[in-house]
């Protein structure tokens, strides 16, 4: 499949029925989930970094791009990867990097690496810089992170930055952490694709959709459960 194929994966669909892109943090796990029928992948940036032996958002630009080519090689479905906010690079050299691995989507999130937002004008550049340099050659999902910032109205910034962002050239926005009642509001204020969270305590996927969501992503989450699952095993296998 191509981008053109990923990006049609987000149109059209049915409300009860947004994209589901499961996290593989190794290939081993790709190939699992490609083999499971998923159409596409969306690589977790902290599940990655955790499988390199790296805290969420210490992976080495080399390293990430690294361990998303071995993903990419592993399977036949398109893959998306959660590439930070760029690592600081030129957009010319950040897209012939992740064009390089073969992905065909990125994650661009607007917080910088001391966790504070970015200006939202100001990195309104960014997604129209790395458009005018892919075309149509890369996804373009724009996180936008008022609600895990504390902001005092984070549905309202969320709305704000993500018609900035669309505007600019994103494919979709990626408001994470927004509690599934902010969806309806986000839904009705934002053109295009949007991209939620799914996590214990959030509704099911269909519910999802439902409430506004046009695909769903789980951070590491599928990382945790599995190793959650290797420490049950281990504590059997110590007796």
């Amino acid at each position: 499949m191509s981008v053109k194929d990923f990006r049609d994966l987000h149109h059209g669909r049915a409300p009860e029925d947004p994209l589901v892109l499961p996290g593989p943090w190794d290939a081993a796990g790709a190939r699992v989930f490609a083999a499971a029928g998923f159409p596409a992948l969306a690589t977790p940036r902290a599940g990655v970094a955790a499988s390199l032996g790296y805290e969420d958002g210490q992976a080495p630009a080399d390293e990430m791009f690294a361990a998303v080519a071995r993903i990419v090689r592993a399977v036949d479905v398109p893959v998306s990867a959660d590439v930070e906010a760029g690592y600081g690079l030129p957009a010319r050299e950040f897209v012939a990097r992740v064009l390089e691995t073969g992905a065909v989507g990125i994650n661009l999130e607007d917080s910088g690496p001391d966790k504070v937002l970015v200006d939202p004008r100001r990195h309104a550049d960014r997604p129209a810089e790395i458009r005018a340099e892919a075309g149509d050659a890369l996804f373009v999902n724009a996180r936008v992170d008022t609600f895990p910032r504390g902001v005092s109205d984070p549905g309202a910034a969320a709305i704000e930055r993500a018609r900035l962002y669309v505007a600019a050239g994103a494919d979709c926005v990626y408001p994470i952490d927004a509690p599934a009642d902010a969806l309806p509001r986000l839904r009705r204020e934002i053109t295009g694709p949007i991209n939620a969270v799914g996590r214990p305590g959030t509704p099911d996927v269909p519910t999802l959709g439902r409430l506004g969501a046009t695909r769903v992503t789980f951070g590491p989450g599928l990382l945790l459960h599995t190793l959650d699952a290797l420490r049950a095993w281990s504590t059997r296998l110590r007796g």
